[in-house]
């Protein structure tokens, strides 16, 4: 083959816009018309008009179901409202277009899937527990703070033989709480003529460990006046005492009447004869008190053995042993 021109319809020779040339016009070339191609003739390429596009072997159709044709140079038709465009088509919309959907929200879905809003009743069971809890915890302090130590009510001073003893005071009790019973020590008891105090013996309770000596005389007494005695009915008396060698007996007075017969003093310990020191120990009565104020006398009358070292006295409600 030998160079030349192998005319205009080879793709080289191909101008759309040969037309507007003098060596275009000289081969053919001719403007678009309004329903085929331009250029040279017999040309390699294809116009497609305006507005027609394939997807797969469809073509788009226009808003009337009629091919989109646009001339060159204007807009085209918009498509009518609710009709498809055939200037634009989502994937969607096309044949073998993927599908799409709309995932609800979590608890937002319609019917038997309608969402759920808080859980109150879960809310309002957690918050009066809490309360609960709290009033328990305050319940529990408070029926705790009553268990303090009390200490023993005791007299600061002697009485001397002549002088009368006065009552002893005891603690007033919180309401719903049992109010201590009076006690006393030797030396705050009211001493009659020719008992004294000692301390030269070992293991009296008392303060300073001080016990009444001198009770063996005949008519020695001592006397204890107390109040804080909250209704009438039966108490024990407890009296703490050192005997040793022989039991002992003495007359107990309860508010001016000798109560039974003897108080029993017996060497419970048993403590060899003169040893008081291993001779302490306890004897008990259940008089009858009066509410307030009572008083209590032990003596040595006629018949009484009184051969011991008094150390204290000490009261509690009903009838007990120990």
């Amino acid at each position: 083959m030998t160079p030349g021109n192998n005319g205009a319809s080879t793709p080289e020779d191909d101008d759309p816009f040969g037309y507007l040339y003098a060596d275009g016009q000289a081969n053919g070339a001719t403007p678009p018309s309004g329903g085929g191609g331009y250029g040279y003739p017999g040309s390699v390429n294809r116009v497609r008009a305006v507005g027609e596009r394939k997807y797969g072997q469809q073509t788009a159709q226009s808003t009337y179901g009629q091919q989109a044709t646009t001339p060159y140079g204007q807009v085209p038709q918009q498509a009518g409202y609710g009709q498809p465009n055939t200037h634009y088509g989502a994937p969607e919309t096309v044949p073998g277009g993927a599908q799409t959907a709309r995932t609800p929200m979590p608890g937002h879905g319609d019917g038997g899937g309608r969402g759920r809003g808080p859980n109150t009743k879960g809310l309002l069971i957690g918050a009066i527990a809490v309360v609960a809890a709290v009033v328990i915890g305050i319940s529990v302090a408070m029926l705790g703070g009553g268990d303090d130590n009390k200490g023993d009510d005791q007299a600061g001073s002697t009485p001397s033989a002549s002088q009368s003893a006065s009552p002893s005071e005891t603690a007033t009790a919180a309401p719903g709480e049992t109010a201590e019973l009076p006690k006393i020590d030797a030396k705050a008891l009211n001493l009659g003529t020719g008992v004294t105090t000692a301390s030269d013996v070992q293991g009296a309770q008392s303060d300073g460990g001080v016990y009444v000596a001198g009770l063996n005389n005949p008519g020695s007494s001592v006397t204890w006046t107390f109040s804080g005695i909250p209704e009438d009915g039966a108490y024990t008396l407890f009296a703490r005492y050192s005997a040793a060698g022989a039991d002992q007996s003495m007359t107990l007075t309860v508010n001016g009447k000798v109560f039974g017969s003897k108080l029993s003093m017996d060497n419970y310990a048993h403590a060899a004869d003169g040893d008081f020191a291993k001779g302490w120990t306890k004897t008990y009565a259940w008089p009858s008190l009066n509410k307030g104020t009572n008083t209590v006398t032990l003596s040595c009358g006629d018949g009484d053995s009184c051969n011991v070292l008094l150390d204290q006295f000490s009261l509690k409600k009903g009838q007990v042993k120990h």
